[in-house]
């Protein structure tokens, strides 16, 4: 349910003013775009550099912060842990 709140209130609009419901399977790839489009925008912005695919501290920092989530560390950990690693490979490079 919680998945659904981002996306559903931009289907609201043309449902509502023809006061259907949509389908359930609508409603359930709406609840899956939404987490891949974010994870799209991460690699990209992880992993790019203009048209090329670049490794370089900030992929440190990704790689720290998800294996603090994976631990599931609170989030001002993850949040730290990832920009000190990134810090620290760029002092260093």
């Amino acid at each position: 349910m919680a998945a659904n709140a981002p996306s559903s209130p931009k289907a609201d609009g043309p449902v509502g003013v023809s006061r259907r419901r949509l389908p359930t399977r609508v409603n359930e790839l709406l609840a899956v775009v939404a987490p891949a489009i974010l994870a799209a925008l991460v690699v990209s912005e992880a992993f790019a550099s203009g048209r090329s695919l670049v490794l370089d501290a900030r992929t440190a920092g990704l790689a720290a912060g998800t294996i603090a989530a994976a631990l599931r560390a609170p989030l001002w950990v993850v949040v730290i842990g990832g920009a000190a690693a990134t810090a620290l490979v760029r002092l260093f490079s």
